[in-house]
């Protein structure tokens, strides 16, 4: 996002509000989360349960080179030992899946595929009310703040509407607003995207809340990127 593109989205919002008692608030953040956890979680079982297909094939120490010596002795005698081998070997092997699997689902691509939907949503949520709350929309003089709020890396938008709105404006129209942002951040115009979504949130603003004899910019008009 350079300067100009900052200014086209400062210049939608005073547009819109020029017509509106109401704020609206822009934010983009690259990342919500690092979701480590969801890639400690898949290691970890993928460590657990994957090398457990070995075990019905007949798996043996002597299959991983340098645990276990071709010469063995046939006697109960080298019993601890034979299991011993095949305990480490079992466990190399669970500490490589689970070194693979991290590294795998690491990787942002692979990790936005395994991250559950739902925790995705619950996460870029929760960012976009800690911006919500952080930038002050909701001390409006009226509650009648908005936020958009883009996640960059979970390709999810999200419309933080506060109590004054969300009582009077269906939810449909927000829903059309993140879909309208939604298509052109897919065709990489980000800036179009909030324009648009600046648009249709004024536009409902307007309708329910026209502008007041004392009108302040209550929340600077800015485009906020974390």
């Amino acid at each position: 996002m350079t300067p100009d593109d900052h200014a086209l989205v400062v210049a939608a919002i005073a547009e819109a509000e020029s017509r509106t008692s109401g704020e609206i608030f822009c934010v983009m953040a690259r990342k919500v989360s690092s979701y480590r956890d969801v890639s400690l979680g898949w290691a970890a079982a993928a460590a657990l349960l994957l090398p457990l297909g070995l075990i019905p094939v007949g798996f043996d120490a002597s299959w991983l080179p340098g645990v276990s010596g071709n010469w063995e002795a046939a006697h109960l005698a080298a019993r601890d030992a034979t299991i011993g081998a095949a305990i480490a070997a079992y466990a190399m092997i669970q500490a490589v899946t689970f070194l693979v699997i991290f590294g795998l689902t690491s990787i942002p691509v692979i990790r936005r595929w395994v991250t559950p939907a739902g925790v995705r949503r619950t996460r870029v949520r929760r960012a976009a009310l800690n911006q919500f709350l952080a930038h002050g929309l909701h001390v409006t003089q009226a509650r009648t703040g908005v936020m958009i709020f883009a996640a960059m890396d979970d390709h999810q938008v999200e419309i933080i509407a506060d109590q004054g709105i969300y009582e009077k404006v269906d939810a449909d129209v927000w829903a059309q607003a993140c879909a309208a942002m939604v298509r052109e951040m897919r065709d990489n115009r980000p800036v179009s995207g909030f324009q648009q979504a600046i648009a249709l949130c004024g536009a409902v603003l307007a309708e329910h809340f026209p502008p007041r004899a004392n009108n302040p910019n209550e929340v600077v008009d800015r485009l906020v990127v974390i």
